[in-house]
């Protein structure tokens, strides 16, 4: 038990170190190497995860670091004058999304455990104007908020970095108002991925191995309480053939294209029970 404590805790401060490196960049320097900092995958151009968020009323190129592998604000269903929490808020992004949606009489509130975070969102926040906007610094594990707190909760590609996810799901069910529901975007592993890839695989999924199975993904969530699953958005992603040829021979890489097997982002919503 010491010591899966202790992977976890060198597992959170290396996250740490890592998006507070990235919070000093632009979205271009992010995107031009997986996950915006030297983790041993320089090769590999992190936009292949990422959607355009451009088009969203809401959107703030400025907090936008283009870390995401979805949309989740745009399958939150958010309604005005709901309470919305973001979870790994990072520089705001989904935050000033989901705000423009709960209205002048919503709240949102964005968590993240990196402190230089926290401070350029606040920053963002301050720059639009936004009094019902606030980002607090807490672990997903063990959230420094209240019970019932939240009609939605929105994430985007952070529980894959999480290194105890029904943990995480538990505190995500606390903090959500019965009825409440929450739309989360994530990178999930389908099938078994080639031995010879997939540590670099999971490595390139978040830059540490984070990524589930979906299925085990999936169980989590409903151990956690939740019900009513639904997953609005599943993209595969396609690892750059730099990659897969690093790692496998001409045939292996055509059997792990056509097989299903492989990477992908979801985004999922499920509802607390009433």
């Amino acid at each position: 038990m010491a010591s899966d404590k202790k992977k976890s805790d060198q597992l959170k401060e290396t996250v740490k170190q890592k998006y507070a490196a990235i919070s000093e960049q632009s979205k271009s320097e992010n995107q031009a190497s997986c996950c915006g900092t030297s983790c041993g995958c320089d090769t590999v151009d992190y936009s292949v995860f990422a959607d355009d968020y451009s088009k969203m009323e809401g959107y703030s190129e400025e907090a936008d670091l283009g870390l995401g592998c979805g949309l989740p604000t745009e399958y939150a269903h958010i309604n005005e004058g709901d309470t919305v929490v973001d979870l790994g808020s990072g520089a705001g992004n989904d935050c000033f999304v989901a705000r423009q949606q709960a209205g002048e009489t919503g709240k949102v509130i964005g968590l993240d455990m990196t402190k230089p975070m926290i401070i350029k969102a606040r920053k963002n926040a301050l720059k639009l104007g936004f009094e019902n906007v606030s980002f607090v610094m807490g672990d997903i594990e063990n959230m420094p908020l209240e019970d019932e707190l939240a009609d939605v909760v929105v994430s985007n590609c952070v529980m894959n970095l999480v290194p105890d996810k029904l943990k995480a799901f538990g505190e995500t069910y606390r903090i959500m108002k019965k009825g409440g529901h929450f739309s989360i975007s994530d990178v999930v592993l389908a099938g078994q991925l080639p031995k010879s890839l997939k540590e670099d695989a999971e490595m390139y999924a978040g830059c540490v191995a984070g990524a589930i199975n979906k299925k085990e993904y999936l169980e989590i969530v409903r151990n956690a309480g939740f019900t009513n699953l639904k997953i609005q958005k599943e993209k595969r992603i396609q690892l750059p053939d730099e990659i897969l040829e690093k790692y496998l021979s001409k045939k292996e890489k055509t059997n792990f294209e056509e097989s299903g097997t492989g990477i992908f982002s979801i985004t999922l919503y499920a509802e607390k029970k009433n």
